[in-house]
């Protein structure tokens, strides 16, 4: 039985290593933001890459949607989908949610914010992407009948092991130790735009600790900061608790 796990969060949210430790597993591929080009071609959004991501990367969505639910490899079981929640633009459908498990990765706002600012000096509502997150959460919830599962990238770091097991559980499939390290290094999974945005991830072999920064939110960021304080805070409710 082929199992596709779609995993919602915005950026700068562990994601990435997310997307490592489930494709440490032997059985599991992944798929790396399959509509950021998508995204890209229907805004005027200026990302770091985003010429050479357009070029690369599938932009019209029926394609880009077909590729995602296109046949796995024989052997491949399992599917994790590295999904950034404003990367559904109008365009893309969503009439595939039925065909896949969904999970949600939330994070701190403030932790959130003040590490998108290191890539894009002013950020938006919309560059958070936590609107949408809930948008697609309680889409989800209606459609199913049932909550998926949220966690919280502070529990992962906390304990991965305990987080990582909760979560498979909650999906229905089981845990693997290999989820657990990695090598560090770029795969060639990884969209274009690793270069931009994957530097920390691809020197690291596992999931760090979890030590608050404690960097102040920017000035002329706080009712940015409150929005998404009253967004974040509605998924953490569901969260899984960890410990």
């Amino acid at each position: 039985m082929t199992v596709r796990i779609a995993m919602w969060s915005g950026p700068r949210n562990i994601s990435t290593a997310m997307m490592r430790s489930w494709g440490s597993r032997a059985e599991c591929v992944v798929v790396d933001e399959p509509f950021y080009a998508v995204y890209l071609d229907r805004t005027d959004v200026v990302h770091p890459g985003r010429d050479e991501v357009l070029r690369v990367h599938e932009r019209d969505p029926t394609r880009a949607l077909a590729g995602l639910l296109a046949p796995l490899p024989d052997g491949v079981g399992l599917q994790y989908q590295k999904q950034i929640t404003h990367h559904m633009v109008p365009a893309v459908p969503r009439d595939w949610f039925g065909r896949v498990r969904h999970a949600f990765l939330i994070r701190d706002p403030l932790e959130m914010i003040t590490s998108y600012v290191k890539r894009i000096e002013r950020p938006t509502m919309q560059d958070l992407g936590l609107v949408e997150q809930v948008e697609i959460f309680e889409q989800v919830c209606a459609e199913t009948g049932e909550v998926p599962p949220v966690i919280d990238a502070a529990d992962v770091l906390r304990d991965p092991r305990a987080a990582l097991t909760a979560l498979c559980a909650a999906l229905g499939v089981p845990f693997d130790d290999a989820m657990l390290a990695w090598e560090p290094g770029r795969r060639a999974t990884d969209g274009v735009w690793a270069e931009h945005w994957y530097d920390a991830v691809e020197a690291s072999s596992g999931f760090g600790l979890h030590r608050p920064k404690g960097e102040p939110l920017p000035a002329g960021m706080e009712d940015l900061y409150a929005r998404c304080v009253e967004c974040y805070e509605r998924m953490a409710k569901h969260r899984i608790l960890v410990g």
